[in-house]
């Protein structure tokens, strides 16, 4: 089916739209996100007000807090930020499963002893906990098939405090479907009504390595984020994949027919706030997607970080739109135009360094248009407001 690119004058906030979105959001635009960990959580319980087609293409190389203890247990990708979206896009009306999403919401605690904590996990796992019982069947049978599972693959020697339960389960059904994320994250999404698609950028087991300016090399994700370590204190130079931080050697990773025929069928695609390498870049280091990019003739969008981001030490937006640019390119078997890979830098020049006459003479000069506009919580200046954002995106589609 041939595709073509039409322009067209639009208004941002665009209201009519806006409200004919929040009446049919089952019938909203298809707008995909590159993304990993916590920062677009709140964004999405506003987006699902408005259409219920959003797609979420997640990092799964989190190698920090309990992610890094399943992964080094069973040699996995990460899932934490996987069902922290999944929660995030969950049906809240009386329709949806509030139950679920307080069982995979909940954690073990951090102070109990290990035999209490198992004892705990056998009660999950056999339905006697309140929190299971509450759940009706077949779910609750599935959910404690899927926890039973995974308690008998558990290392004797697993560390139980402050696991989320949630991260459990998708384990136990990763671990119970041949070792593959699509199903149990497709069972999950239907159980709690998801509204819209995630899905893993990859189900490959790999490591983010980033070498710095300064020569130094680092292998791992919570290494980058400076929430676990000191922040780094030398620029990103270099971001790879990897097959394990015991054995750093450079191993890609191929992007699924499945996740291109996703991107295939975006109406816009967002390049979003987070943490710049290790939840947005990370997911364009997988063979496929760059060029899945540019064969998408629709919008595409990138919106700067507010606040302070470390993993961008020392950047500027125009550098990290010329980052951002690098790494798309570097998919495409010969450059392609720019207009295929970025047309909109959406910020608030109020409440970012460096949007200067430089910045936006190379933005013209590489004819991506740039939006400025109030886009941020008057509470909290350093942080986008959600429903501005969405109402700015969608207006777009």
């Amino acid at each position: 089916m041939p595709r073509i690119l039409m322009t067209r004058p639009v208004s941002i906030p665009d209201s009519l739209k806006l409200t004919r979105y929040s009446k049919l959001p089952e019938l909203g635009p298809r707008v995909l996100f590159f993304s990993g960990g916590s920062a677009l959580n709140g964004l999405s319980r506003t987006l699902k007000q408005y259409t219920h087609n959003s797609i979420h293409l997640v990092s799964a190389f989190d190698s920090g807090g309990s992610s890094a203890v399943l992964r080094e247990a069973f040699d996995m990708p990460a899932v934490g930020d996987l069902r922290s979206r999944l929660m995030a896009l969950a049906d809240e009306t009386v329709l949806g499963h509030p139950e679920i999403v307080r069982l995979f919401s909940y954690r073990l605690p951090k102070d109990d002893d290990d035999a209490s904590l198992n004892k705990q996990l056998e009660r999950l796992a056999q339905g006697k906990d309140p929190l299971v019982r509450r759940i009706p069947n077949p779910m609750r049978s599935l959910i404690c098939n899927h926890l039973g599972y995974f308690q008998q693959a558990m290392p004797h020697d697993f560390d139980l405090r402050g696991a989320s339960i949630g991260n459990l389960i998708l384990t136990g059904g990763y671990l119970n479907n041949n070792r593959s994320l699509d199903p149990i994250i497709f069972l999950f999404s239907q159980l709690v009504n998801v509204r819209g698609t995630v899905r893993a950028i990859t189900g490959d087991e790999r490591q983010l390595m980033a070498r710095l300016q300064d020569g130094t090399r680092v292998v791992g994700q919570h290494l980058l984020t400076g929430k676990e370590v000191a922040p780094i204190s030398s620029p990103v130079q270099r971001l790879k994949l990897v097959h394990s931080q015991q054995e750093p050697k450079p191993e890609g990773s191929k992007l699924r027919k499945a996740n291109r025929k996703l991107l295939a069928s975006a109406e816009l695609i967002c390049y979003p706030p987070g943490s710049f390498y290790s939840s947005l870049m990370a997911n364009l280091l997988v063979d496929g997607v760059g060029s899945s990019v540019a064969d998408n003739p629709c919008p595409k969008v990138y919106i700067p970080n507010l606040g302070s981001d470390p993993e961008q030490f020392g950047m500027t937006p125009q550098q990290q739109v010329e980052a951002l640019l690098h790494y798309l390119q570097a998919d495409q078997e010969d450059p392609v135009a720019v207009s295929r890979l970025l047309n909109i830098v959406l910020l608030d020049s109020r409440f970012l360094n460096d949007v200067d006459a430089d910045f936006k003479a190379r933005l013209a000069e590489l004819d991506i248009q740039l939006i400025d506009m109030d886009l941020t919580d008057p509470d909290q200046p350093e942080q986008y407001d959600n429903e501005k954002l969405v109402s700015a995106l969608l207006s777009m589609t």
